[in-house]
């Protein structure tokens, strides 16, 4: 069975500058290359580093406020709400003919892998969170912009999204079918489930905020309730935290536990996909080569005798076999003596009583 290979590209960034994001982005890219990745996958909204209004190096403790708006004063509106501190950002997005996207589609087609770029993209209005999946050819296969943005942040000065995509990528080891979500989207269930439905096997995730247990168990719920490969890109610290992770349809886990460590082996998803077209009530679907089946709505693995077609039409269902009680009942009749009246046994393990 051939494998996608993902490198998750866990690392910090530059800040605002976007020439120094673009040069680390593309050393990454080409140590994933070394190391054999067939797709790397960037953090979230990488051009600009995922920096808010106010850079990360010049917050302090009491510029956390503006995570709780009801606390705030009227000078903390003054520094946070200001026009032209939100013109100032929104002017840091690019179109898709920008320099920085050329530059990692000539990348792509030169190192012949998938590029999954994040940035901050131009928009009528106001700017998108984005990302572009580049193909090995170095063309742009699919462009999604975040729908659930995190209006409690800085992306409240964003465009959300409108819908959900997904595509055919060209790989060498075969296509795979692919979608994207990015961050806050892998918390509602309803964006894996839509990917899911228009067919993706794969979903790439950019990411850009602390991963812990909750988040972490969000995903791998994400990978298993639908049955495909997930893939997660988060910064490195101190940036963040880390926890880069894939993970196959079953939610093994494979991940990143260094900030250097740049790629993830996740069992190719198209080998574990699933489609709702093929559950059947009390017939399981055996797919070949796959190893599990739906039925009901359940996953279970294939079993030595598959059940049968249709239920009885009348009389009691046939009740489970007592398996240990069966064990047993053979030991007792291995143990049992020679003379036609049985000897006392014993009421726990069945055995003959010696000597009765």
């Amino acid at each position: 069975m051939s494998m996608i290979n993902v490198a998750l590209l866990q690392m910090t960034a530059g800040g605002t500058d976007q020439e120094a994001n673009k040069a680390k982005g593309a050393a990454f890219c080409r140590r994933a290359h070394a190391m054999g990745a067939d797709i790397a996958l960037f953090p979230e909204m990488w051009n600009i580093g995922y920096t808010p209004y106010v850079p990360w190096e010049q917050l302090t403790a009491a510029d956390d406020v503006w995570r709780a708006p009801e606390l705030w004063t009227p000078q903390d509106a003054a520094r946070f709400v200001p026009k032209e501190l939100i013109a100032r950002w929104q002017a840091q997005a690019i179109g898709r003919d920008s320099h920085f996207i050329i530059h990692f589609r000539a990348l792509a087609k030169e190192l012949d892998m998938a590029i999954v770029l994040t940035y901050l993209e131009r928009w009528p209005g106001a700017p998108r969170n984005t990302v572009s999946l580049i193909d090995r050819h170095g063309d742009i296969v699919l462009t999604y912009a975040k729908v659930h943005t995190c209006d409690f942040s800085m992306e409240a000065a964003c465009t959300s999204g409108d819908d959900f995509y997904v595509c055919t990528l060209d790989t060498a080891n075969g296509p795979v079918a692919v979608g994207a979500m990015i961050c806050y989207d892998r918390e509602f269930p309803e964006s894996a489930r839509v990917l899911m439905l228009k067919g993706a096997e794969l979903i790439l995730t950019p990411n850009s905020c602390p991963l812990e247990t909750n988040r972490i168990g969000q995903f791998r719920a994400r990978a298993y309730e639908n049955m495909v490969g997930v893939a997660m890109t988060n910064y490195a610290a101190p940036q963040n935290n880390g926890h880069s992770v894939a993970l196959t349809p079953w939610a093994s886990t494979r991940t990143a536990s260094r900030a250097t460590r740049l790629s993830s082996r996740p069992a190719r998803a198209r080998a574990y996909t699933w489609r709702r077209s093929t559950w059947t009530p009390y017939e399981p679907t055996v797919r070949a080569r796959r190893g599990a089946t739906r039925s009901g709505g359940r996953t279970a693995m294939v079993r030595s005798r598959p059940w049968p077609s249709t239920r009885p039409s009348s009389g009691p269902m046939p009740q489970a076999i007592d398996t240990t009680r069966r064990i047993d009942e053979r030991r007792s009749v291995a143990c049992a003596p020679t003379k036609a009246t049985p000897a006392p046994r014993c009421p726990s393990c069945r055995r003959a009583i010696a000597g009765a």
